[in-house]
């Protein structure tokens, strides 16, 4: 199994903490449906506000399995893609889309059940001037991103996992996960547990 697959199995929250929440993107960026999630290597865009060919570039460029991770400038007035450019990726195997910023055609993103991470939706289209690059080091949602990073995404919001450190952050986050299950099996529902846990954490 991939250590791709293996991350995206871990809660977003879990991932932050263990990395003390400095990889977290903006909490504005969410995804478009709450059950979606995604998981794959940063394949990063910059692109200027307004001008979305870049994008069309990237979609052509990324590798199956990628996430593209699109730096927008934060712009919500014109869209980075609707849903015609999103099926796009989809059919050419991109795992989702990221954005700092906004897409259009909402109601036909949710219809391809595609995981497209955004700040909002709009109705203004982008221009196509043809500004921009493509795999270079970014910042999305105010968090520096490098091709290769791991990206992970679910209903809490959008963190990374820089490419360097991702086999010591692997291990942490899954034995952090593993404390968590058990504090949880030992101590939910169970009252004196609860308030024995209280005490125990409010006395140290």
């Amino acid at each position: 199994m991939s250590i791709v697959n293996e991350f995206e199995k871990i809660p977003t929250t879990c991932l932050s903490d263990t990395m003390q929440g400095l990889n977290n993107l903006d909490p504005a960026i969410k995804p478009l449906k709450d059950e979606y999630r995604v998981a794959g290597r940063a394949f990063t865009v910059k692109m200027p506000v307004g001008d979305n060919l870049v994008v069309l570039k990237a979609i052509r460029e990324a590798n199956p399995g990628d996430v593209l991770v699109i730096d927008a400038k934060g712009d919500t007035y014109r869209a980075i893609a609707g849903d015609f450019i999103v099926g796009l990726a989809q059919t050419l195997g991109i795992r989702g889309i990221i954005v700092d910023g906004a897409v259009r055609d909402i109601q036909g993103i949710r219809e391809l059940d595609y995981p497209v991470f955004c700040k909002r939706t709009t109705v203004a289209a982008s221009g196509k001037a043809g500004m921009g690059e493509i795999n270079i080091p970014i910042s999305c949602g105010g968090t520096t991103v490098h091709p290769g990073d791991i990206v992970v995404g679910d209903a809490d919001g959008v963190v990374i996992i820089p490419q360097a450190a991702e086999q010591e952050l692997l291990k942490e986050s899954l034995e952090k996960l593993d404390k968590d299950i058990k504090r949880a099996e030992k101590v939910s529902g169970k009252r004196e547990e609860v308030i024995k846990y209280l005490d125990d954490f409010l006395l140290k």
